[in-house]
């Protein structure tokens, strides 16, 4: 890396998010100018001299649009190294390939219904055991120790239920016995949250959500907090071939640029929102880190320096939670969120639905449960949309 790369590097980390979010490095094409990153639409590259290969040769092994999205993360998230992948579950699949057969892994309990189902129909069959615990009990995480332990996987905000981890002291514990630490920050973004500053060896991010933003690209993003883990995360890219192609990476850069902004409007709504639902005395609990009764409320002041935009709540049954789903006209009634439109899923039968309900009830995932992910619009059409559903 030449000395003058490395005086633009510091100098793009010592700027606040906002200008990072627009200046990152790749932000202007060196060779045109132009005002975007081009999109280099090839899957193989010309050698010129065989013996001293390009820096890039094949796209599943590097492509420079891909490489600005990982060089863009890692510095949002302030790791060495970021990766981009097809999915959010093709991050989390292919950074657990880090881990091998026989090894143990401690796991968020209510952790997202994608990475259930991965931990207990796919990795269990290939000897990697897993046990849900509860992470706002510290006491709960050192007692799933076992001598086959070899990493922790947090979510915080956890999904659905907004639970709240405490990231240093895990970080500080699993550091104690040699584990590997992993986040998932999709909830909070780097601009809420840098777990890496907390000591998390791996963020990982379903892009799909709040980075993209748009409700129209299919992503996953992970960072490395240090250049050992990098190259292992590197090796499993390439060879598992889980990268993200090079339209999709051009289009999550376009909807990464408007993230604080976005988040910021999203956030105060989801502030009024989870008021207004905390007053109705036809609304069973309200889960927000934002409510000063929210169990972990001052964990997370900590570590992060918003409470973000999902809101989840529980309207008392099943029955009544499918008719606010059938009511709702403005949000789109629809798996995902984080994006620009307000987005209603039901996590019993969407997020969720791998959880077999007796695991669901268990983790506090009730069949009344609703999560609304706040967009956009006006919260006085948002909330005036929600009265009249749950009106019935």
């Amino acid at each position: 890396m030449s000395e003058q790369h490395d005086k633009e590097q510091n100098s793009h980390e010592a700027r606040k998010f906002a200008t990072k979010l627009l200046h990152f490095g790749s932000e202007i094409d060196r060779n045109t100018g132009a005002s975007s990153v081009p999109i280099y639409q090839a899957s193989t590259f010309h050698h010129e001299d065989v013996f001293n290969p390009p820096v890039h040769d094949y796209s599943r092994s590097g492509n420079p649009t891909r490489q600005a999205l990982e060089d863009y993360i890692a510095l949002l998230e302030g790791g060495v190294r970021g990766f981009a992948y097809s999915s959010g579950m093709a991050a989390i699949s292919s950074t657990f390939m880090m881990l091998s057969a026989g090894d143990h892994m401690i796991v968020t309990e209510d952790v997202y219904g994608g990475t259930y189902r991965l931990l207990t129909s796919i990795l269990n069959r290939l000897g990697i055991e897993s046990t849900f615990v509860d992470m706002t009990d510290l006491e709960q995480v050192k007692a799933a120790l076992k001598p086959n332990t070899k990493a922790v996987y947090m979510e915080t905000p956890s999904n659905p239920t907004l639970k709240i981890t405490d990231i240093a002291a895990v970080t500080s514990w699993a550091k104690e016995h040699d584990l590997l630490t992993m986040l998932d920050n999709t909830f909070m973004t780097p601009y809420y949250q840098r777990p890496i500053e907390h000591g998390v060896d791996i963020v990982l991010h379903s892009a799909t959500k709040f980075l993209g933003g748009h409700s129209d690209v299919l992503a996953g993003l992970a960072v490395a907090r240090t250049p050992s883990i990098g190259r292992q995360l590197k090796q499993l890219q390439n060879g598992l071939g889980t990268v993200l192609g090079v339209q999709d990476s051009w289009l999550l850069m376009r909807g990464m640029k408007t993230l604080q902004a976005r988040m910021n409007h999203s956030e105060q709504s989801a502030a009024v929102l989870a008021a207004w639902l905390n007053g109705r005395p036809d609304i069973e609990k309200v889960y927000y880190p934002g409510l000063l009764d929210h169990p972990g409320r001052e964990i997370h002041e900590k570590q992060s320096t918003g409470y973000g935009a999902v809101v989840s709540f529980d309207v008392g049954s099943g029955e009544r939670a499918k008719q606010v789903l059938n009511k709702v006209r403005i949000p789109l009634v629809a798996v995902s969120l984080g994006a620009v439109e307000s987005i209603l899923s039901y996590p019993a039968m969407m997020s969720h639905a791998a959880m077999p309900p007796e695991v669901r009830h268990e983790r506090g995932i009730a069949d009344g449960l609703l999560r609304f992910s706040v967009g956009l619009e006006d919260i006085d059409d948002l909330i005036a949309d929600l009265d009249q559903a749950l009106q019935g």
